[in-house]
C-alpha cells in the first residue's frame, strides 16, 4: 500500500483535495472558452469519461463574462486559467469560477493580489500556485543552481506572496517537460510545504510519447505518495488525458474507478487474433464503471491459469475461445460470440 504525504484539506467545488482525499484526474478544455456552446460540449464529453476538474484559459474580458453561463451549467467543478490580469481573476469570481490558477507575482502591484486574495478568501475560492519551467522570473533564471530548485524557489516566493496576506487555500504544481526535473522539483517541494500538489509533465508530447513521459514522472511521484490531483498534458482530444490519468492511478492501486483492463503479448501459441480481440473487449467494456478486472489471453493452454487474479477474462482457441471466472473455465464458444458470452457472464454475475 502507498503511503500518502500528508497534506492540508481544500475544496473546489463539491471535490475535496489532499488529506488523504481520492487522488483526483483533472484535464483542460481546448475549446475558445467564449464559445460557450462548444465549451460545455467538451466539458460534459470528459465529465462521461470520469474527469473531475477542468480548466479554462481565461485570455481576455469576453472569456471572462463566458464563465458566468458556463458555471450554472457544468456537471464539475471549473479552475479559471489566469495570466497577469488581476482583473480577469476578480471578473471570474464573481461569474461563479470554483478555483484559480495564477501566479500572484505575475499580476502586478501588490494592492491589485491583495483585491484577488481578498476576495477568493470570502468566497473560500482556492488558487493554485502553476510554476512552469519554461516561464521562470528572470532573477530566478540567471541563478546557478539546477532548474528544479529555481522552479521550487519560484513557487515558495508566490506561497509567501499568499500567506503574508493570511490566504493558505493553496494548491501547488511545479512542471517541466523533462521528467526527471519534474520528479526533483516535487520531491524538493513536498518536504517544504503542506499544501496539496497537483502533478503533470508538461508539453509532454503527443499521445504515445507524452503517456509514456506522464506514466513515468506522474507514476514514480504517486508511487512515493505525492500528489493529490493529476493531468496528463497531451496534444490530443482531452478525453485521452481523462483516461490515461485513470489508468495510471489504477495501475497504483489508487483509484479503482472502471474497469481495470489486462491482455498478455502475443506469442507462437496465439491461435487468435488477440491484438485485435483486445481492443474489442476494451470498447466493449470502457463505459462499465464496476472496480473489476476483465482478462484478454491469447490461448486457454496457460491464460486462464495466468489471469485467475481477474475477475473476468477471455482466452482464445482455434476458431473458438474460452470464457473465464477467477481462472475456473465457465462457458466455451465460438470466436464470434466470445464478447457477447463475456458480457452475459458479467451480468448475471453482478445481479
Amino acid at each position: 500500500m502507498i503511503n500518502r504525504r500528508k497534506s492540508k484539506e481544500i475544496s473546489i467545488g463539491n471535490v475535496k483535495i489532499g488529506n488523504n482525499t481520492p487522488i483526483s484526474v483533472q484535464s483542460m478544455c481546448n475549446t475558445d472558452t467564449r464559445n460557450i456552446k462548444s465549451t460545455l460540449k467538451q466539458i460534459n464529453e470528459m465529465a462521461e469519461c470520469g474527469c473531475e476538474l477542468v480548466r479554462l484559459a481565461v485570455l481576455n474580458k469576453d472569456a471572462a463574462d463566458a464563465i458566468k453561463d458556463i458555471t450554472k451549467k457544468s456537471p464539475v467543478p471549473l479552475i479559471a486559467d489566469i495570466h497577469f490580469d488581476y482583473r480577469l481573476a476578480i471578473q471570474c469570481i464573481n461569474n461563479g469560477i470554483n478555483a484559480l490558477r495564477l501566479n500572484p507575482g505575475n499580476i502586478g502591484k501588490r494592492e491589485n493580489v491583495e483585491k484577488v486574495v481578498k476576495l477568493a478568501k470570502q468566497q473560500n475560492i482556492p488558487i493554485r500556485i502553476g510554476v512552469n519551467a519554461g516561464s521562470l522570473e528572470k532573477d530566478l533564471q540567471e541563478k546557478d543552481i539546477p532548474l528544479s530548485e529555481k522552479m521550487v524557489l519560484s513557487a515558495l516566493g508566490h506561497i509567501k506572496i499568499l500567506e503574508d496576506l493570511n490566504f493558505d487555500l493553496i494548491k501547488v504544481s511545479l512542471k517541466s517537460s523533462d521528467v526527471l526535473t519534474t520528479i526533483e522539483a516535487y520531491r524538493s517541494i513536498a518536504e517544504k510545504i503542506p499544501y496539496p500538489l497537483h502533478l503533470g509533465v508538461t508539453e509532454a508530447g503527443t499521445l504515445k510519447s507524452g503517456l509514456i513521459k506522464s506514466a513515468v514522472g506522474l507514476g514514480t511521484l504517486l508511487a512515493e505518495g505525492i500528489g493529490d490531483t493529476i493531468r496528463v498534458s497531451l496534444t490530443e482530444n482531452p478525453i485521452e488525458e481523462v483516461t490515461t490519468g485513470f489508468e495510471i492511478l489504477k495501475s497504483l492501486g489508487l483509484r479503482q474507478k472502471g474497469v481495470n483492463f489486462i491482455s498478455c503479448p502475443t506469442c507462437g501459441r496465439t491461435q487468435i487474433d488477440l491484438i485485435s480481440l483486445a481492443k474489442k473487449v476494451e470498447d466493449k467494456f470502457k463505459n462499465l464503471d464496476k472496480p473489476i478486472t476483465i482478462a484478454t489471453m491469447g490461448c486457454a493452454v496457460n491464460g486462464p491459469g495466468e489471469a485467475k487474479h481477474a475477475d473476468f477474462g477471455i482466452a482464445g482457441g482455434i476458431n473458438e475461445g474460452y470464457v473465464f471466472k477467477k481462472g475456473e473455465i465457465v462457458a466455451r464458444v465460438p470466436e464470434d460470440q466470445l464478447l457477447e458470452k463475456l458480457e452475459e457472464i458479467i451480468i448475471k454475475s453482478s445481479k
